[in-house]
Order: structure tokens, then sequence, then C-alpha cells
């Protein structure tokens, strides 16, 4: 088989193409021509398409962390490379390229999804680690057996496959024996599509609450992050009644509130999206409306002076120059963004006030532990204390100062956690307000330079046209 290079001069990876194919792939609305123009982070990047590029080498790659999905079909790639950084990838497709061996693939264990559907593979070997590896195209390869069957594979079969794949067979008689294998391949292929189909639904999801800035609000996740890096709440819940303490505070309020929230914030979000579009929609009449008076003043302008005397000309373009910039500049005026959007200050008030009753939870369940801990320790003093404490847990009452320290580290893990999410919140909206406004602030700049150019190239021609009236005035 001869090289598809041979008439198409092959690619590699580099900086230019990755650049295009995520501008190409990425929003296409008025903020996704923002997040271009001031760059975008490959980190979050999360799907990319590569295919159709006649790329030969694999290379470059290792800045998508984070990347779940890759498309890189369609090319011309004899090895599989480079793809080590790429831990997160669930759907890997590589068919229709002239890949030799099944290589390259250890580090990504997380992959779910892997076409390597029409290449030049002759063996099915190297992929022990993919443990969550649901679907497999291997068709139209050098396989011996399966040779042009055009079916994925699963990893639940595997060894129904491999154990014959040495064994020369017709392919008639290999369909009627793996029949029964097949039907099982194409309800799996199902099964793993409809899942897949999930999974998207899942991120785009995802994608929505995280633009409302209210991403894992919609329940405990909060409340659990809490505890997830607190070191003294494994000890801290052996004290007498922690467990009743414990089951009141997440399941009745802390997690109501965060909720509520994320339900305000994707009311929120809609409310932004409309308050800017509106003011798109009014920046652009007003700019329309501003053009459309310079115009009607430049044409009255040249309808009154025909035939006008060369003094009146003259007075008359330093005046038509004095309207002309005026009108620019009020328009510049009205245009001005002042501050933000009363959606987004609405916003920014709600979450304070909502991560404020988070902490006061947080207070008092602290107050209510502290008083528990106080009340042990008393005990434990007085000899009253005979219930069963592990080893670790009775270390924290060799003094006072032993708990309080134990039940006061506890309570700053669990305030910071708080704090940081609200500063994420905060963070992000000031983020996008200041994005919209500084897009703004620069596209009116660029307009109004035009603007003004365009207006002293017409005052120009005016006066040039005045200088060849006086000289012809002159030498008659």
């Amino acid at each position: 088989m001869s090289r598809l290079y041979d008439t198409i001069e092959p690619n590699v990876i580099d900086e230019k193409m990755l650049q295009k194919a995520v501008e190409e792939q990425g929003p296409q609305e008025e903020l996704g021509q923002l997040a271009k123009r001031e760059g975008i982070d490959y980190k979050d990047v999360i799907e990319l398409q590569l295919d159709f590029r006649n790329i030969l080498k694999i290379d470059n790659l290792w800045q998508f962390v984070n990347l779940t999905k890759l498309q890189l079909d369609n090319n011309i790639i004899e090895k599989i490379e480079a793809l080590d950084s790429l831990v997160h990838l669930i759907w890997l497709d590589l068919s229709f390229n002239n890949i030799e061996v099944i290589e390259g693939l250890e580090a990504l264990v997380q992959l779910q999804d892997l076409s390597l559907y029409n290449n030049r593979i002759s063996k099915i070997e190297n992929l022990d680690t993919l443990q969550e590896l649901q679907v497999f195209s291997i068709g139209n390869n050098n396989l011996t057996a399966l040779e042009n069957v055009g079916i994925p594979l699963f990893l639940p079969v595997f060894p129904v496959f491999l154990s014959n794949l040495s064994i020369p067979i017709h392919r008639e008689l290999a369909e009627i024996k793996y029949q029964y294998v097949i039907d099982e391949l194409k309800q799996g292929e199902a099964q793993a599509l409809a899942k897949l189909v999930e999974e998207q639904a899942k991120q785009k999801e995802l994608g929505h609450h995280k633009a409302a800035y209210v991403e894992y609000l919609n329940g405990s996740f909060l409340f659990e992050s809490m505890y997830a890096e607190d070191t003294e709440a494994a000890r801290l819940a052996y004290l007498p009644g922690m467990a009743d303490l414990l089951e009141t505070y997440p399941s009745s309020k802390f997690v109501l509130i965060c909720e509520n929230l994320f339900a305000y914030g994707l009311q929120q979000h809609e409310m932004r999206q409309a308050e800017v579009s509106t003011f798109f929609e009014c920046l652009q009449e007003a700019v329309q409306d501003s053009q459309q008076q310079g115009t009607k003043i430049i044409l009255d302008f040249e309808s009154d002076n025909q035939g006008s005397k060369l003094i009146k000309y003259n007075e008359d373009i330093s005046q038509l120059s004095d309207t002309l910039m005026t009108l620019e500049m009020q328009t510049v005026d009205q245009l001005e963004v002042r501050g933000r959007s009363n959606a987004t200050v609405l916003c920014f008030l709600t979450f304070f006030h909502t991560m404020a009753q988070c902490r006061d939870l947080e207070n008092h369940h602290h107050e209510k532990l502290m008083e528990n801990a106080i009340n042990t320790l008393e005990k434990i003093v007085k000899s009253e204390f005979d219930e069963e404490m592990p080893d670790d847990v009775r270390l924290l009452f060799v003094d006072k100062d032993t708990i309080v320290n134990a039940v006061n580290a506890s309570h700053d893990i669990h305030l910071l956690k708080i704090d940081n999410r609200e500063d994420d919140i905060i963070t992000k909206a000031n983020s996008w307000s200041s994005s919209v406004i500084e897009e703004v602030h620069k596209n009116e700049i660029s307009r109004n330079r035009n603007r003004v150019r365009e207006v002293n190239q017409y005052i120009d021609h005016l006066q040039e046209e005045l200088d060849n009236m006086e000289s012809l005035e002159q030498m008659e």
C-alpha cells in the first residue's frame, strides 16, 4: 500500500494548528470572540478536533491536561505517541490513519471509547491498563480472523476473539460462528452510546452551571468538601451526641441554602444574558442614529453651499467640522458604560447574603460542638465518662487547650471552604462584568477613532476643494 503523504504534504501538530483548531471549535458569540482575542487557556479545553489535517506525527498536546475528547481521525498518523499527559481522556478517535502497532495508550486509564478503525494493525495488544474501556473499534485492519468485519469490540468479550485471532477462517464462516458475540456487541454498543450521550449531556449541563457561577451547589457538594480536608472531623465524630448534631446540620438547612442559591444563580444568568443582549442592541441603534445624523448634516452642507462665496464656504467648512465632531463626542458620552449591570449587582448582594447564612449555620454548629467537647472533657476529668472511645480520640482530652484547638481547627477549615466558594463566585462574576465592559470600551475607541479619521479626511477634502477654488479665482 502506497503512503498517502507521497502526494500530499504531511503536518505535525504545532502551536499554529492548535490555536486555529481551538478558535474554530470554541464559542462564536460576542464573548467567544473576546476570549479568542484575550487568549484561550488550553487547560480549559475539554474537546479537540484535529481530523482531516494531514497529520503525520502527534505532538504538542501536553498543555491540554483536562481534555476528555480527542479526534485525530482521517490523517496519516503512523505511530500512537505523545498522549501520556492526557490522563482525563475518555474518547479517542484514531480511525483512518496508517497506524501499525497499538501502543502509547498506557497512561489513558480513563479511556472509555477507542477507535482504531481502518488502520494497518495486525495484532491487538498493550490494552491492559485500559480498564474503563467500553467501546473498541478495530475493524478494517490487518487482523487475520476478523478482517474487514467493521464492528466495535468490547473489553468484556475480548477473550472470545483473542483466543481465535491466530486461526485463519473464511469471513462467512466467522460471521456465523461469532453471530452471538456480534449480537452481544451491538447491544453493548447501544448501551455505550447511550452512556456517552448521557455523559455529554451532563458535561453540557455542567458548563451551563459554570457560566452561572453555581456549579456543584445543587446538592451537598459544598458541605462534603468542608469535611473532605478536615483532619479532625473523624476524631470529633466520636463525641457524645455528634451523630444527631451532624444529621441535622447538613440535611435540614445548609444543603437547602445551597440549592436555593443554585436556582437563583441560574435565573440571574438568564437575566444577565438578556440584559447584555438588549444593551448591545441599543448600542448598535445609537451608533446607527449618529451615523444617519452625520450623513444628513453633510448632505445639507453640500446642498446649502452650492454657489456659495469663498468666505462663507470657508466659514461653513469650519462650522461643519465642529458640528460633526460635537455629534461624535455626544455619541461617545451616550455609549459610555457606567458600572455593572443591575442583574450583576443584585446577584452579588444575594450571593453575599446566602454565603453569610452558610457561615451562620457553621458558627452555630461550632458553638454546639465546642459546648459538647467541653462537657465531655469535664466528665472525663471527674471520671464520670464511661463510654468507649478510641485512643486517638482520648488524646484530644489531655487538657482543655488540646480539645479547643482541635474544634477550632475543624471550624476554620469549614469557614475557609465557604469563603473560598464565595470568592470564586464573586471573582467569576467580576471577570465577566469587566470583560463585557472592556469589550465595549475597546470597540467604541476603535469606532470613534475611525469616525474621527473619516471626518478629518472629509474636511481635508473640502479644504482642498476650497484652496483650488481660491487659486482659480486669483488666476481669473
